[in-house]
């Protein structure tokens, strides 16, 4: 069922082949995890700090692939924000909106919330499959942003207070430590076919996040130092 479920990724590997020699880059050059200890340092101790902490470092992302000044550099950005955006996603999926369920008139928002990443997995799965030099690059990730753009403001101006509101300080913090650890084990591309909730979820990730990792490594994303926000 999940092998139905999980799109085949031999057309995106070939393509990102030809981005990529045939030497794994650096460390410095491919994404790294950030530890939960030093990620409440450096968003904030609340899972509604880890998220919009996220969605500062996606916008950022955006905004460097459209300033991008060579094809090589926007494949650089586009790698990383589909590695974040990807993880992102499902951690929201697995840890937050499951919570959201069971706060007043949370079922609503969480459903609201699981459509709205179905249009940007699917455009994301798009995008992620783009050469740099295709025409419809930039527009494609123009759509994907105001898409997505939308999602974060009214995730952040509705749907986040509310959770803060109907949950414990502890158990906030708690919910973001789950959420970074989350990120660390969940698929790093695109997968619109998959589940979107657990357990079906998990281990639909579970079984594509290591083809996932395979791939990223032969691919370029940006020096740890142009990473930093």
């Amino acid at each position: 069922m999940f092998n139905q479920c999980i799109r085949p990724p031999t057309t995106l590997l070939s393509k990102q082949s030809t981005r990529a020699v045939f030497s794994l880059p650096s460390s410095s050059q491919r994404p790294s995890f950030i530890s939960v200890a030093r990620m409440a340092t450096v968003a904030g101790n609340r899972v509604s700090d880890r998220i919009k902490h996220d969605h500062r470092e996606l916008e950022t992302y955006y905004n460097k692939i459209k300033s991008a000044k060579s094809d090589d550099e926007k494949v650089r950005w586009q790698n990383q924000f589909v590695w974040e955006l990807a993880r992102h996603s499902i951690a929201e999926e697995l840890v937050v909106y499951p919570a959201m369920e069971h706060v007043p008139d949370g079922l609503k928002l969480a459903e609201k919330d699981r459509s709205e990443h179905q249009i940007v997995k699917e455009k994301l799965y798009e995008f992620q499959q783009m050469e740099a030099s295709d025409p419809s690059f930039i527009p494609a990730i123009d759509s994907l942003w105001e898409t997505l753009g939308q999602h974060i403001k009214e995730e952040e101006q509705d749907d986040l207070p509310l959770l803060e509101k109907h949950i414990e300080e502890g158990d906030s913090q708690k919910m973001a430590a789950s959420f970074d650890r989350t990120k660390h084990f969940v698929p790093t591309q695109s997968h619109p076919g998959a589940p979107d909730r657990p357990p079906y979820e998990t281990v639909a990730g579970l079984m594509a996040a290591p083809i996932d990792k395979l791939m990223d490594m032969f691919k370029k994303f940006p020096s740890a130092e142009e990473r930093k926000i």
